[in-house]
């Protein structure tokens, strides 16, 4: 079975403890202490391989631990560092945190590579404590704890263009009929079982990606039938393309299916429903009636949805689709569709009694608020983006900050300052 979700437990390596030792040796008297510092802990390393498609090797292997750094030793040695663990996913993987489901990381893009949780710093040995008055200090440091983390991995496939339509309405047939992609087809429901990409070449153009779809059903996004499986699969698309039987080969009324079909895309994802969409009505080698191509351009059309007659199987009216798909695909932004990060490892993993002050400068007119929790949280967040922007709030919030501001008398309009950033205080 196509496996595009996987639920795995990492682990960085815990930091060495620092060493506790003193020099011994014959004709040096009063020998001070040589204790080694303990070696850093191995981290969690996410990074894309090409070769992959699937998330099937996380079935059998779900935990996943770097090595642990070596306790320093005797004569200033230091332990050996934890050996990091590299954890090969396919590209398109959006990471997500188990329990709260939010975004780490989406490797996709430029993405390719991640250190997602970074192993534990080596603890400081004795050595380094050796002060005038301290000189037989008897404590060492021990290394950072080891951090974990449950994750979701979500395969979610690169594509332009998404294909959509009820089962044996001929997405298949079309798909392999425009690109080198080679699916499954057969004369029954639920052929498709996993999503297929294909690459789309055209003659004088750029070309794009099209990933079909498995079939889905009135109630997909509720889990019924297969297509509930694989619809995040059509979230980074830009474009859709909604494939119906306009010859009603199976006694379906085409109009309704397209309602029906869109109605589960707005269920899943709203944002997703509202994506520019063109109407492929197939089977028109099989076409007896014309009214019923007349009726589905008079019902889309005037909306803007352009409808295209074609045959998946004799090719007629494709070359013209695929063309005005590729069109609209370059008037659209080229950025690539990218899940924002929405949660933080390491700002997750810091103490909740980390110090910040927040205080009233009156030289300046303005509230300033700092502490390490403060400038963590700003390094750790893309304040640029509106998810970003609103951790950013929840945090000042979560964290008693906003009360402590009005507290001191804060109003609207008033400036708050952190770590150089400024900003006005609305409620």
């Amino acid at each position: 079975m196509f496996a595009d979700r996987a639920k795995i437990y990492i682990k960085s390596g815990k930091g060495g403890d620092g060493h506790v030792s003193f020099r011994r040796e014959k004709y040096v008297p009063n020998g001070g202490p040589d204790g080694g510092d303990g070696g850093d802990g191995g981290s969690v390393i996410f990074e894309v391989d090409e070769g992959l498609n699937t998330l099937t090797d996380f079935r059998h292997i779900r935990k996943y631990s770097a090595e642990n750094g070596e306790e320093g030793g005797k004569k200033n040695c230091r332990g050996k560092n934890g050996q990091d663990i590299i954890i090969k996913i396919p590209h398109g993987t959006v990471i997500k945190e188990a329990q709260s489901g939010k975004v780490i990381t989406d490797m996709s893009g430029d993405n390719r590579r991640i250190v997602l949780l970074k192993g534990g710093r080596g603890g400081n040995g004795n050595q380094h404590y050796a002060t005038s008055t301290m000189q037989v200090p008897k404590y060492a440091q021990p290394g950072q704890a080891a951090l974990e983390l449950e994750l979701q991995l979500e395969l979610k496939v690169i594509a332009d263009v998404g294909l959509v339509g009820f089962p044996n309405v001929g997405k298949s047939t079309f798909l392999a009929r425009v690109t080198n992609a080679r699916p499954k087809i057969a004369n029954y429901h639920f052929t498709t079982l996993n999503p297929n990409l294909g690459v789309v070449d055209l003659e004088d153009a750029k070309g794009f990606v099209i990933a079909d779809i498995p079939g889905l059903i009135e109630g997909a996004s509720e889990g019924i039938g297969l297509g509930h499986e694989f619809l995040r699969h059509i979230e980074r698309t830009k474009l859709i393309i909604h494939i119906v039987d306009a010859a009603s080969t199976e006694g379906r009324d085409p109009v309704a299916d397209i309602y029906a079909i869109d109605k589960e895309l707005d269920a899943y994802n709203p944002e997703i429903a509202k994506r520019p969409q063109v109407i492929a009505a197939n089977k028109i080698d099989m076409l007896y009636d014309e009214d019923a191509l007349d009726k589905i351009k008079n019902e889309f059309e005037p909306k803007g949805i352009k409808v295209f007659p074609i045959s998946a199987i004799s090719g007629e009216g494709v070359r013209e689709l695929l063309y005005y798909v590729n069109n609209l695909l370059t008037q659209m932004d080229d950025k690539p569709v990218v899940f924002e990060q929405e949660y933080f490892p390491e700002f997750q993993t810091t103490s909740g009694n980390d110090p910040y002050t927040v205080v009233y400068d009156e030289d300046a007119d303005e509230y300033v608020v700092e502490g390490p929790r403060i400038e963590k949280m700003l390094g750790y967040t893309n304040l640029e983006s509106e998810k970003g922007f609103t951790f950013f709030q929840n945090f000042l919030k979560e964290n008693g900050i906003l009360e402590e501001l009005e507290t001191l008398g804060i109003k609207e309009g008033d400036t708050v300052r952190m770590y150089g950033l400024s900003f006005d205080y609305y409620k």
